[in-house]
């Protein structure tokens, strides 16, 4: 029952491991021979892959990570949310493994040794730079960005860039989020509105809207709908967006979606509003999770890249059978890496009890 955590190892290798960390009830390791390699095996494309960090699983085969990442997430939601595995539904799979990220980080470092300035990614086993020439999961249009970034370099090392592509349609300021993966967008769009849907609420609130991509893709399913975002210029965005696509039954707030939420909230019969949450990594502040159990709203919907604190917030969510996880449905935004989009659909279950207090939330890494 000992756990070895050894990168870029597949399920079903014969490998040796040389172990670098050990702990009570784990080690980690790193690969240093394999005797026997697995079917699920494949060649990762990229040049880069083991030096550079930005991919995990580029060495096994894409059908198997799929199957891999569902079982993560399973294990996750049991683990830390205590939910049963089977609401955690197959990952919806990318349409294109390969060049579908829109939006990459960039560095520069000065390589003494060397002599010159390594442009590329951060490495996976080092803080160093790894100099690339290209990106296998980036779209082709970012990787002739690289190539003329790399032909008029930086001044010096220490400085980060950032390349995307401009979203077809949207107006997306410099700095303001926008999801990674075009290819993918429509699938997680209709995953949302099947499940706002299903529910028949006729008031949402989206909560960091963002530039409003979730509230305006999805505001022909409501009656009316607020976003609220604490990036002022994301807002002017989704304010702009919203008046170029001609639409009426919504409007957005700037400001702090843990101060503003009350009060959003306090505009519609609960029973029929639905929450979308789309928060950073780190998941919901405590504020916002005390409000959404003590308002009741009939639905939440929470949409989140990072399992682990989304199975927190949701156990949070749904303590004393305040709300019930209806489904977890993954959709592979990532492909070859760690990472994986879920969207979450909980319904409001039973009345709160009196003495129910929200507890601190843990960190998760």
């Amino acid at each position: 029952e000992f756990v070895v955590f050894v990168p870029y190892a597949c399920p079903g290798d014969v490998i040796e491991v040389k172990i670098t960390e050990i702990h009570k009830r784990f080690a980690r390791g790193v690969l240093t021979r394999i005797h026997t390699a697995a079917p699920e095996r494949v060649e990762p494309r990229c040049t880069y892959y083991g030096e550079c960090g930005g991919c995990q699983y580029q060495h096994i085969d894409y059908a198997a990570q799929l199957r891999w990442k569902h079982r993560q997430i399973s294990e996750l939601f049991r683990r830390v949310g205590g939910f049963d595995p089977a609401v955690v539904q197959p990952v919806i799979a990318c349409p294109n493994p390969y060049h579908y990220r829109n939006r990459i980080l960039v560095r520069s470092q000065w390589n003494k040794p060397a002599q010159k300035l390594n442009l590329g990614f951060i490495r996976t086993d080092c803080g160093l730079v790894c100099d690339i020439e290209s990106c296998a999961i980036a779209e082709p249009a970012l990787n002739e960005a690289i190539t003329q970034w790399r032909r008029n370099p930086p001044p010096k090392g220490g400085i980060k860039t950032v390349l995307r592509m401009e979203a077809p349609g949207w107006e997306v300021p410099e700095n303001s989020f926008f999801q990674n993966n075009f290819l993918l967008l429509p699938e997680l769009v209709r995953v949302v509105k099947e499940r706002l849907s299903s529910h028949g609420g006729r008031h949402l609130v989206d909560a960091y809207c963002g530039v409003g991509f979730f509230s305006l893709e999805v505001a022909d399913v409501v009656e009316s709908f607020v976003g609220v975002e604490m990036d002022a210029p994301a807002i002017r965005a989704a304010r702009r967006n919203q008046e170029s696509r001609g639409i009426r039954n919504g409007s957005y707030v700037a400001g702090d979606t843990d101060q503003v939420l009350p009060s959003l909230l306090a505009k519609w019969e609960p029973s029929l509003t639905s929450v979308l949450l789309d928060p950073p990594r780190v998941g919901c502040r405590p504020p916002s999770l005390e409000v959404l159990r003590r308002t009741g709203p009939g639905q939440i919907l929470y949409v989140s890249c990072h399992p682990a604190t989304l199975a927190r917030d949701l156990k949070i969510l749904c303590a004393d059978g305040r709300y019930l996880l209806e489904t977890v449905q993954p959709l592979d935004m990532f492909p070859q890496t760690q990472h994986v989009e879920c969207v979450a659909d909980l319904r409001l279950a039973g009345p709160l009890p009196p003495e129910s207090v929200l507890s601190p939330t843990p960190a998760i890494g």
